[in-house]
Order: C-alpha cells, then sequence, then structure tokens
C-alpha cells in the first residue's frame, strides 16, 4: 500500500483548546498552497482511491481542495482517529481492511503525523520527524501484521513541491 501523509495547511493562529479551535479554517495563502500541492500531485501523475481526512474544519479543507483539484471528490472519508486526539492503533486497523494495492491519502494534524511516521518507519514514535504545514510524506507499507512497518519514500516541504513543480 502506498500511503501519503499530508498535514493541513496555513489555518492561521492557533487557538487555545475550544469549539471555535476546530473550526478553525485555512487562510487563503494555506488555501492556495494547498492548491499548489494539489496541482503537483496532478502533475506527477499521484492519484489516490482513498482520502481519510481528520473531520477538523482546516484538515477537512485541506482534503476537499486537494479532491477537488484531482477530481475525486467522491472518495473523500471522514475519520475520527485522524483528529489531534486520535487513536493510532485505530487508524492501522482502518488501512489494514483496504487492498494491498491501495494509494491512500491521509491529513491530519501535527503531533499526530509525525509520530505515526515514526511509529511506522521505525517502531519508535519519538524519531523526531518534522511534517511542515502543508507538506507530505509518502511510505510504502510493507505489512500490517504483527504490526504495521513500511519505508519512507520520501518527505517534502511545501517549498520543496513548488521547486519540483
Amino acid at each position: 500500500m502506498e500511503l501519503f501523509i499530508l498535514r493541513h495547511g496555513e489555518a492561521g493562529k492557533a487557538l487555545p483548546p475550544s469549539p471555535k479551535e476546530f473550526q478553525r479554517p485555512l487562510t487563503e495563502a494555506g488555501r492556495k498552497r494547498i492548491e499548489d500541492v494539489g496541482e503537483s500531485l496532478k502533475e506527477w501523475n499521484i492519484n489516490f482511491d482513498k482520502i481519510l481526512t481528520s473531520p477538523l474544519r482546516r484538515a477537512k479543507e485541506t482534503a476537499e481542495t486537494v479532491a477537488k483539484v484531482l477530481g475525486i471528490e467522491d472518495r473523500l472519508v471522514d475519520s475520527n482517529d485522524l483528529k489531534p486526539e486520535g487513536n493510532r492503533l485505530e487508524l492501522y486497523k482502518a488501512l489494514s481492511k483496504m487492498k494491498v494495492q491501495d494509494s491512500v491519502l491521509i491529513v491530519g494534524h501535527e503531533p499526530y503525523l509525525s509520530i505515526l511516521i515514526g511509529d511506522i518507519i521505525a517502531a519508535n514514535p519519538n524519531s523526531h520527524i518534522s511534517l511542515k504545514k502543508g507538506g507530505i510524506a509518502k511510505i510504502e507499507i510493507e505489512t500490517f501484521s504483527p504490526r504495521i512497518s513500511g519505508e519512507l519514500r520520501w518527505l517534502l516541504t511545501p517549498r520543496q513541491i513548488r521547486k519540483i513543480k
């Protein structure tokens, strides 16, 4: 399975935990950068069988923007396991039920996503990987049993994505 991990775009200043924090939208600059990410993925002929997103507004807007650029809005699914307090083990279980040949994009938040990457590639959630806002990683999942394991193929910042384009 090809697993792509995308951190939501710029959403302005973080707020203390509250319902307003969950509804914080992307900024115009954040939306534009995510459109650029989507355009790059399209140019690189990367497509997704499914897009799983945190239901928080900034992540959902990020996922919707990429899905729209790629023309695959019907493949978008909310996942509570991608919320900042989400359960990685439940996410792994959901991923393990998908087809081995699937290409899946997950969209979420830090530090959850960096912890997830470290857990998958090194069995160490404290690996100190940094995923920038609008950054994306690609992991080739090798196995889900006895535990999830995969190989990091690349990790790109939005600036790097724009330079490759």
